[in-house]
């Protein structure tokens, strides 16, 4: 799904009505901006695909110092749950971990004695400004601004459902953008966030706005034809703050008039693609479900195939050679054809729908036997922000053992990002991201699911403990 509503060319990046958004999201901590500071690079992300990590958000308070004492911890490479811990945290960063002492130092003391803390989760699909009421024609109706308005409360959402860090692919006018650095600037709450701006797409492809009459001349944001063209527009969003580069590479489901068995750009186009976005520093996120564009996009360099419904043997052999991650969006599915009636889908979209969704579910089990590499993506607006670790139990049923469903939105999702030195797990040195849970994640995946508290950066979000 790709939520990309045309904006006027003289329309400003930073519209003065994101400050709104203050008003929908005032649970959140009080921090102030520290000094404005050059933003640090993390390490290099897969070296095959030599492109360096985004930067890291900057930190809003680097003088804060917290002791966390979990009653386990998950060693998400080991599988292990590791028993009564003390993790300390100085600023936004965890800076070590040990047994728990008899008698706690001194210093604020999060008490998790009763729970398992498991690393922040991540999500490399999302679309913060999106909600599935604006699915079809009704999303014709949104402004930017009101998207960005929109991405300001799914932020928070999305956060206290535990997922610290979030890959945003595909919005209208980079309101993504500007959600990104308010969220980087202590305005609102949200996750962590790399965002692509509009995602590239044909003329008349999935990315494009293909439901007003002709006379209107519609035009995706992101729409951009031939080597010169798709060059361009990944020098533009790279312009405009994009640390991601999203490309529609086949048809999709939620669009009208194209068909998602079919690949979109050529060959040729996604190799420019990819080498202007590799060159500038920008991974790439293919969306792709059929074969010869998952096929296309993944000799092109791509670095993760969304959605994948109809990946086959030759397409699962070459994600595996070059070491492409495969990034699910299953859960949609189900939530999707169980509410589409009261969406009130129109009829094209949920007759594809209807056809692709319960194959995408066989196609991609097989590829998870097959040892593809995958990190979890919900495509969260498809149904609501909130509900993202429900993606997990999908993973499951289709196979998985928990521990390795954890690793999808944990240490592979960080590995994808390019922020495996900073994030995915509970270690010295990471961002202090954890989520507490009661039980034993490893057994029920779906614990994850009811969290207790969320702490991004050092401070808490949310915290149920007492309920």
């Amino acid at each position: 799904m790709d939520f990309r509503r045309r904006l006027p060319s003289d329309a400003p990046m930073r519209h003065p009505l994101f400050a709104a958004a203050l008003a929908l999201t005032a649970c959140g901590p009080a921090v102030t901006p520290a000094a404005a500071a050059p933003p640090q690079r993390g390490a290099q992300a897969d070296a095959s695909h030599d492109v360096p990590a985004p930067p890291s958000p900057p930190s809003l308070q680097p003088t804060n110092h917290v002791l966390v004492r979990a009653g386990h911890v998950l060693d998400v490479r080991t599988g292990n749950l590791l028993a009564d811990q003390l993790i300390t945290v100085d600023g936004d960063t965890i800076t070590s971990m040990t047994a728990a002492p008899a008698s706690m130092p001194p210093g604020d003391v999060v008490d998790l004695s009763k729970y398992t803390v498991v690393p922040g989760l991540i999500d490399v699909h999302t679309h913060l400004t999106g909600s599935p009421e604006y699915i079809g024609l009704r999303g014709l109706t949104l402004s930017v601004p009101r998207q960005a308005l929109i991405g300001a409360h799914n932020a928070r959402v999305t956060l206290e459902a535990g997922f610290t860090t979030v890959r945003d692919v595909g919005a209208a006018g980079y309101a993504d953008v500007a959600l990104r650095d308010s969220i980087d600037a202590g305005d609102v709450p949200g996750p962590r966030m790399i965002v692509s701006g509009p995602a590239l797409g044909i003329t008349g492809g999935h990315c494009d706005d293909n439901e007003l009459p002709p006379e209107r001349h519609a035009v995706g944001d992101g729409v951009a034809d031939g080597i010169a063209a798709v060059q361009h527009k990944v020098r533009e969003n790279v312009k405009y703050g994009a640390t991601v580069i999203k490309v529609c590479a086949t048809g999709g489901v939620l669009s009208k008039g194209d068909d998602p068995r079919t690949s979109q750009y050529s060959l040729d186009e996604l190799r420019a693609i990819v080498a202007d976005a590799h060159r500038l520093g920008r991974k790439v996120a293919a969306h792709a479900h059929g074969g010869d564009g998952i096929k296309f996009s993944v000799e092109a360099g791509v670095d993760s195939i969304e959605h994948g419904t109809f990946i086959d043997d030759e397409a699962i052999a070459a994600m595996k050679k070059h070491g492409t991650y495969l990034v699910p969006t299953q859960y949609l599915g189900d939530w999707f054809l169980e509410n589409a009636e009261r969406l009130h889908i129109p009829d094209y979209m949920l007759a594809k729908a209807r056809s692709v969704m319960p194959e995408s579910r066989r196609n991609l089990a097989h590829a998870f036997a097959s040892g593809v590499k995958v990190a979890l993506g919900t495509d969260a607006a498809v149904y609501p922000h909130g509900l993202n670790a429900r993606e997990l139990g999908v993973y499951v049923k289709m196979g998985m053992k928990p521990i390795d469903a954890i690793r999808t939105a944990t240490i592979n999702a960080a590995d994808l990002l390019g922020w495996k030195d900073r994030a995915g797990a509970l270690e010295p040195g990471k961002w202090a991201d954890l989520v507490a849970v009661d039980g034993d994640p490893t057994k029920d995946v779906t614990t994850l699911e009811h969290v207790k508290l969320v702490m991004k950066a050092g401070h808490v979000y949310r915290d149920e403990r007492s309920r």
